[in-house]
Parts: structure tokens; sequence; C-alpha cells
């Protein structure tokens, strides 16, 4: 196992940690010892043990992402998979791994018809809409080349909140009342979630005996339990008993992916993010090549010019996405061409102030959709050392399928895919370069983003709870932070806006001025409004002292609804 230098900085992006958990605060918090930033303050606080005992930055994010994996199921877990990115300052290198889930050697497009007619319900929920969980070979592989304690210290906090338990947070109980039906017809599920057949109230505790077990095994045994033990025959025994294809195999042959992480520039800084099959990163770097040729300060911020600049950027953006990228073990996406300076060139001059455009203006109409549930963790500690991760089950608490006597919930990722011309759950389009084909890693919109100003990480910053609306997110908290100046929390909280080019929405937070959404309107949009546009969890740092923040948009929806 190598261990870090305490002088060299790591970024790792990864779904993970947070010492601000929504949960517990929606404000900004100073520090200059290290900083967690997480939804769950339950995870957060794990990872900032693990600060406080010495670890690194990536120790940090694999303890609040296993706490997550029990306090979150819905958003994330054991049973879904991420992206992590990271950057070596001392070295110079950047790194970037690939834990997303794969489709079971077993699936094809036609298992998701009936009568030569498309059925989107069955890559949502039930054992077809599993794909190979890639979570637990992605932490533990991080572990092995970056981590620098032992694997039973990380999961110690995670282990405790499982077999002791938690008490239900508002947003958990949100959660369970809007799949309360799925609960009754997966009650594998129910019976973890509503144990007396009711909704639990908030604050009452929630013990998961089996997951504490399935925990403790991955703490002493490592991934082999998971991909070929006892787990993975629990896990390929609850897909096949709801009609999927997972098997033993696919399991066992599952493997994490080191990949190059995409390098760019914004205002003379260096923007570090993930690669295919990530979108998300990819499509921020685009957008900021794009951005960068504007003025942006001298718009003001959310006027009526500034948010159709936005807006058309990402309909460019969104357009490109669905017409090149997929799963580069399958696909050749033309990235350097995607994330050049001449392409942000010429998309410039196809922006019109005064008016947006048809949806043929801005590429092909092949496509395909995505939403739902995702966390994010971003981490710097004491040392300059610095983690950003995204993990995900896709929507809220996956496909609805746990895996009896292990308490892991699993993934609908194969909604992922671009199975059906309708696009998925979230609405997003694609064509054959996101097709669903054995072994193969559908897009996703999940977008870990670092950026450097010189060798030190001056923001940390990712999404969740959003399908695309995660990219959009992102972009715009970076902005308000790169461009306009803003400290973190009032950057993470500023309304925000979301297009993703099909359908032709444009998607508004409610506390937009209704002047500006006028304005725009005359330009020709189609403006709805919507509570939540994704939730965000953001690190800055000006060499000395870090502020954190996470999002509150979760919390309050739950606390509202």
């Amino acid at each position: 196992m190598r261990t870090f230098n305490k002088f060299r900085l790591l970024v790792s992006f990864c779904f993970l940690v947070s010492f601000l958990g929504a949960d517990a605060h929606a404000q900004s918090v100073k520090f200059t010892s290290g900083l967690v930033v997480a939804e769950s303050d339950l995870a957060t606080k794990a990872g900032m043990e693990i600060l406080n005992r010495g670890g690194n930055a990536v120790d940090a994010a694999i303890a609040t992402a296993f706490a997550a994996s029990v306090v979150d199921q819905a958003a994330s877990g054991l049973g879904g998979g991420g992206f992590m990115v990271i950057y070596e300052a001392k070295e110079h290198k950047s790194y970037a791994l690939d834990f997303r889930e794969t489709a079971p050697g077993g699936a094809r497009s036609e298992l998701y018809s009936k009568g030569g007619k498309p059925v989107p319900s069955l890559s949502l929920t039930g054992g077809l809409a599993v794909a190979v969980p890639g979570e637990v070979a992605g932490l533990l592989q991080a572990h092995k080349r970056f981590g620098s304690l032992p694997l039973p210290v990380l999961l110690a906090s995670a282990i405790r909140l499982a077999t002791e338990g938690f008490p239900i947070t508002a947003t958990l109980r949100y959660s369970i009342e809007r799949q309360s039906s799925g609960m009754k017809r997966f009650p594998d599920l129910g019976r973890v979630f509503m144990p007396k057949g009711e909704l639990p109230a908030i604050g009452d505790l929630m013990r998961q005996a089996d997951l504490g077990e399935t925990l403790k095994a991955i703490a002493s045994q490592g991934a082999e339990v998971f991909y070929q033990g006892w787990i993975a025959e629990a896990i390929v025994e609850a897909v096949k008993k709801e009609g999927g294809v997972l098997s033993l195999d696919d399991l066992k042959n599952y493997k994490p992916i080191w990949r190059e992480p995409l390098i760019g520039s914004y205002r003379k800084r260096t923007v570090i993010t993930m690669p295919p099959p990530s979108s998300g990163g990819i499509t921020v770097l685009q957008m900021l090549n794009v951005l960068e040729g504007h003025e942006i300060k001298t718009l003001g911020h959310n006027s009526a010019t500034y948010l159709h600049l936005i807006t058309e950027t990402l309909k460019h953006a969104f357009a490109a996405r669905a017409q090149h990228l997929g799963d580069p073990d399958f696909v050749k996406a033309p990235v350097s061409m995607l994330i050049s300076k001449e392409h942000a060139t010429w998309i410039r001059g196809r922006i019109t102030p005064s008016k947006t455009h048809p949806v043929k203006y801005y590429g092909s109409v092949n496509f395909k959709a995505e939403q739902g549930g995702t966390a994010h963790i971003s981490v710097i500690d004491r040392f300059g050392n610095a983690v950003a991760c995204t993990q995900t089950v896709n929507s809220t608490f996956g496909s609805k399928v746990l895996a009896a006597k292990t308490g892991i919930v699993l993934n609908n990722e194969i909604d992922d895919f671009a199975i059906h011309a309708r696009g998925n759950s979230a609405g997003l389009i694609g064509n054959d370069a996101n097709s669903l084909q054995p072994k193969k890693r559908p897009l996703s919109s999940m977008s870990p983003t670092i950026v450097l100003r010189g060798d030190r990480p001056e923001l940390v910053v990712g999404a969740g709870t959003g399908g695309p609306r995660i990219i959009s997110a992102t972009l715009q908290t970076m902005l308000n932070i790169l461009d306009f100046n803003m400290p973190v929390k009032e950057a993470v909280e500023a309304p925000r806006i979301h297009h993703q080019w099909i359908p032709e929405d444009l998607v508004v937070e409610s506390k937009i001025p209704v002047e500006t959404k006028n304005s725009l309107e005359k330009r020709g949009h189609s403006v709805k409004e919507r509570d939540v546009v994704a939730v965000v969890q953001a690190i800055t740092w000006d060499g000395s002292t870090m502020n954190g923040a996470a999002d509150p948009r979760k919390v309050e929806r739950a606390r509202t609804e």
C-alpha cells in the first residue's frame, strides 16, 4: 500500500465526503486544519474522524463514502458506483478512477421491450435494471494505491452506524415516503426502510444488521468477498429472483479502470475533471471554454442576458453529449475536438444574444436520457491533499431490489443507456455511442471537478441528486466563485437554471425574478419553474483558510413537502 508524504497534494473526485453535512447545517464553515463536505452530517463526521487521526484526503473520502452507504442508500451505496479524480501537487500528476457500473454479460436491448414495444419500467425497477456494482472495487482500488490507514479503520464508522443505528433524517424519511409504493412491491427493501409496515418518524433509530455484517466482511476480506464470495451469491440470487440477468461471472470479472483525467484551463486556472464515461467533465470543460470568451461579470449575475448565454451554452454542450459520448472502451469520441478552444470559438459564433433556436440548430436529433439518486463529497486535508468524489445508485433507492442478508440496495444504472428513442427517466437522449451492450458502462452526468490556482486547489466541487442537472449546477457554482467572486456559501445557494437541449424546456428555480423569466420567454425560451436544480457540495481554499458549503436544497425540500 502506498502512503502519501504529508506535504503532497492529493485531489480526488469520487462520490464522497464533507465535513459540513447538509442534514446538519446549510451554511459555510471555515477551517485551517482540513475539511470534508457531504450531504450527510454523519458521513461527514466519519471523514473528519479520519483526518483527525492523521489520514490523508483519500482515506477520509473512503471513510465518508462507506458511511454514506449506510445512512443514505437512497442516493448511493455498495450497490452502486462512481468516479474519483486525484491530483498530486508535488509530482504534478493527475489521476482519474472510473468505478462506474457495467452492463451484465447477458444484457440485450430486446429484454426491455414486449411485443416489439419498449417498456421503460424494465430499466428502472426490478432485476433487469441492475448493472454490475463498482463502488466497493473502486474505493478499495483507491485505498490500495493511495491509502495510508488500514481498511478496518476506515470502515469502522460505517460499521458502527449500521450495527448500532442512526437517527432517521428528514431527507431520508422524504425519500422513503416518495418510494413507499416500491417498498411494498419489493418487500426486502420495505423490511429495512419501513420495518413496521409504515413510514418511520424523523429521529427514529434505524439499524441495519445485515449491512453491518457485509461491511465487516469487506473490512476483513477485501473486495473478493463482495465480487466472488457469499455477498456476490446473495446479489445474484436477488437479481435473478426479480427477473434480471446479472451473473456470478459478471461480478467476478468487474474491474475499476484508471483513466487519464481531462485537464483544461479557465481564466489562468487549471481545471481537472473526469473523462468519459462521465459526460459531466467533458461538458463542463466545453462550456467553460465557450464562456471564457465573454466578460461574464459585466453581464450581471443571473440577469436575463447572463442566463440566456448560459442556456445557449448548455444547449450546444448537451447536443454534443447526445451525439458523440459513450463508454471510451466501446466508442471513440472526439474528446480533443470537443474541449478545444477552436471548437469553443465556433460555438460562440452560433450563439445569438437576442433569441434561442430550434432543436436541429444545435445538433443531430439522435438521443437518450437520465435522473435521480446521487451524492457528492469534497475533501481537503490540512496538508493540501484534496478529494472530490461522486457516487450513485442512479434513481432514488436504485432498482428497489435489496439483496437479502446483505442489506445492499442495488442500482438501476441500465436506465442510463440509450435503450429507447424516448430517452431515459431524466429525459436525456443519446445514440449508438451510448447504446446498451454487454460489459459496457453507461454515460453519467457526475462531474467531480478540481480547480487549481498554480499548484494549489482553489476549488473542489461537484453535485448530486439531479441527473443531468448535476452538470449545469456544477458549472454555475464554478462561475459564481471564479467570475463573480462569491463566498462559497452564497455561490452554492444562489438560484440556478438548467437546459439539456432536449426536452426544449428552460428549467428555472423559483427564486429567479419574474421579470427575468419574462425576458427569457421573449427570447423564445420555454420557461418552466422547478424547486430543486441539483445539490452541490464545494470547498474553497485561499492557501490558509478553507471554506466549505453543503447545499441546503435537499433538506429544504424534505422539510417543506
